[in-house]
């Protein structure tokens, strides 16, 4: 595979017999057949330059930066990664919390003419190095911290990186601010100096240190690859999709045109998802620039200090996970967080269970639209409408230019009747080109109708007769007891109905007459008790018999992914190592 991305054909006819059955419910202000222009990214923050240029951008632990002085930042940056053969084709890594240095790096890279790596920096060596040289990533930018610079050391070390640029931490915060840092936690930051490999490593005041002037690059936004975002996709192989300007440049007009509601030059957006992350990037920083919004950023997530944030600066737009809309209400600090400020939030990632909404809608006075996307769509697909119908349990509508189809799990290219279960598939100008390097994984994650090309998710779900689409589960998730379909995710939304139940995972277990089972872990609310006789009890009006759990865990915690949405993967691997030992 290379980098010239795959087309997508255009819709030819209807996917059904019933048309596009979410037209008769789309809200009236957005137009679904609108035709969008692609665009650079790195546009998104020249025109914000230009009509807010003194609008604060970034926000990040005290001190503040205007837009016009993150565009400077960029120019520089960007002319300085030229001098250092960043351009078409070459690949640059991210390896950086929240903070305005992502914001002006992942910008700087793109307007070199390079694209985008992003790293997770809790990932450990071994990941780095795998998705390192995968992606042909030969330079990272990251911060003086130890925690990340021992790291890049290592890879640097065996040859996996040619170079790394590193700034400053300190220099992000405010000047009394830094001087404590560098005083009391003056440990945490490398000697990079004194690093074997000084060499190799690029101050970023170095980098930086030239006229702004860079040369100017012509960007295809078709086929330019903007960002390689690394996935475990339907397969549970890390895979890189190829992101090009046009998939993320439209991504945005079409989450700005669903926030109708919401004014240029006038958003406080909080920024607790990881920039890393594809929802965050797309949502979060690539959405509130081209609102010209204000990015308060949050390097590490804690719900006390954010809660103090909240409180302090009063937010408007919050993307999040379902985890995190839970954490503020169930928050017992000193001082609860008063949500009255926000007016537009929104929920991925994973399901969004009722009991959460509601209560979180009934606190902040703002309504939480869940929304439905994954990395190789930019993320995002479909949303409920922030005004006007919307449908509990429900991911929403398709995003205006966007088509969704159910297709039939055995047969994908036969597209299943309103209303019953299939794989979601979908089309759309957001839709990745492919994932880089696996064309036998792109062979088999896009099936090709007559009425496009379409992307096969891995979840199961159905549309019903007004246009809203439903996620029944994963397709690996789905648990197979004698013959039947056991949906772990209607197990877990059962559970969430309960007063003393805060967070619950469902996965399959093995069982010698049914072969899976349902297997149940909870997490109870502080303060409250229940057994798993009570549970059980409160499940049973709720749930076929086969759905029932056969065991119910009580847990003080359970595991979490890098954007903090609860995750099955250790706890499977938990249960299956328990089974082999007891072998």
């Amino acid at each position: 595979m290379t980098e010239t991305a795959l087309k997508l054909t255009s819709p030819a006819q209807p996917l059904s017999q019933d048309g596009f059955p979410w037209l008769k419910n789309y809200p009236k202000d957005i137009n679904w057949h609108r035709t969008y222009a692609a665009a650079p990214v790195f546009e998104l923050l020249d025109h914000a330059i230009m009509r807010f240029p003194s609008n604060v951008c970034t926000y990040f632990l005290g001190r503040t930066m205007t837009y016009a002085e993150i565009g400077r930042a960029v120019d520089h940056a960007a002319a300085g990664l030229q001098t250092l053969g960043v351009g078409k084709g070459v690949k640059v890594g991210l390896f950086l919390p929240n903070s305005p240095t992502f914001v002006v790096a992942y910008y700087a890279v793109l307007k070199a003419g390079g694209t985008v790596v992003n790293y997770n920096p809790l990932y450990s060596i071994s990941e780095l190095e795998h998705q390192i040289r995968d992606s042909e990533t030969r330079m990272l930018i990251t911060l003086d911290l130890k925690l990340l610079t021992s790291k890049v050391e290592a890879l640097l070390s065996t040859g996996a990186l040619d170079r790394a640029i590193v700034a400053s931490f300190s220099s992000l915060l405010p000047t009394i601010k830094s001087a404590l840092f560098r005083l009391t936690r003056g440990q945490e930051i490398a000697n990079i100096e004194a690093s074997p490999h000084r060499s190799k490593f690029i101050l970023q005041r170095d980098l930086m240190a030239n006229d702004g002037k860079l040369t100017p690059v012509m960007i295809d936004p078709e086929r330019d690859l903007a960002v390689l975002q690394y996935t475990g996709g339907t397969t549970g192989t890390p895979k890189g999709a190829m992101l090009t300007h046009a998939n993320l440049s439209i991504q945005v007009q079409q989450i700005s045109d669903w926030a109708s509601t919401l004014n240029e030059g006038a958003e406080r957006m909080l920024c607790i998802l990881p920039l890393f992350h594809v929802f965050a990037m797309s949502f979060v920083m690539n959405f509130g620039i081209k609102r010209a919004a204000q990015l308060i950023l949050i390097p590490k997530f804690e719900i006390g200090e954010s809660v103090k944030l909240i409180n302090q600066l009063r937010p408007t737009v919050l993307p999040g996970v379902p985890t995190l809309f839970n954490a503020l209400l169930t928050y017992k600090g000193a001082r609860k967080a008063d949500l009255a400020s926000f007016k537009w939030c929104v929920s991925g990632g994973a399901a969004l269970p009722m009991a959460v909404k509601r209560s979180f809608e009934q606190a902040s006075g703002a309504a939480l639209i869940e929304a439905y996307g994954l990395s190789e769509t930019s993320p995002g697909v479909t949303a409920n409408p922030t005004a006007g119908p919307a449908k509990e349990g429900s991911i929403g509508l398709p995003l205006p230019a966007t088509l969704v189809s159910i297709r039939a799990l055995d047969d994908p290219s036969r597209e299943m009747p309103l209303g019953q279960d299939g794989e979601i598939c979908l089309a759309g100008p957001q839709v990745m080109a492919g994932y880089w390097n696996k064309p036998a994984d792109n062979a088999e994650s896009f099936v090709t109708v007559p009425a496009g090309r379409f992307f096969r998710t891995g979840d199961i779900g159905h549309m019903d007769a007004d246009g809203f689409t439903f996620i029944t589960d994963r397709i690996k998730d789905m648990i197979n007891s004698s013959g039947f379909k056991i949906y772990p995710r209607r197990i877990e939304d059962a559970l969430y109905e309960h007063p003393a139940v805060l967070e619950a995972i469902v996965i399959g277990i093995p069982n010698v007459t049914r072969g899976e089972a349902p297997k149940a872990f909870v997490k109870l609310r502080d303060g409250m008790t229940a057994t798993s006789e009570d549970l059980l009890a409160f499940l049973k009006p709720k749930l076929a018999k086969m759905e029932l759990p056969e065991e119910i865990d009580f847990r003080d915690s359970l595991p979490r992914t890098m954007i903090g949405k609860l995750s099955k993967k250790e706890l499977k691997a938990e249960e299956a190592a328990k089974r082999q030992g007891a072998a």
